[in-house]
């Protein structure tokens, strides 16, 4: 009973220890139409697909408190909406996709 007890422990240990470690996140502002491109393109390149946007064409508008991106995809080329829409807190710089019709 008592060894199983200690297996146990140990086998929770060792399962413990092999959870992925995440690194810090470092927030940073987006005032400017450069920070805000740059936040998108850092965004995307942490996505598994990060290989199927463009996001050196992508064009910037401002709304407000915000910035929305439209970044290509290579795999939209002959549909409609063929441009993914991401939105940027000015004040934090987080970065959320956004839903197109």
């Amino acid at each position: 009973m008592i060894k199983r007890l200690f297996t146990i422990l140990g086998l929770v240990g060792i399962l413990l220890g092999c959870q992925q470690q995440t690194a810090p996140t470092t927030v940073h502002s987006a005032a400017t139409e450069e920070q805000a491109r740059a936040a998108v393109k850092r965004y995307l390149q942490a996505q598994p697909n990060a290989a199927l946007y463009v996001p050196d064409s992508a064009s910037v508008l401002e709304v407000e408190t915000r910035w929305q991106i439209l970044v290509p995809r290579r795999d939209w080329a002959d549909r409609m909406p063929n441009r993914a829409a991401f939105e940027v807190d000015k004040l934090t710089g987080e970065v959320s996709g956004v839903p197109l019709k």
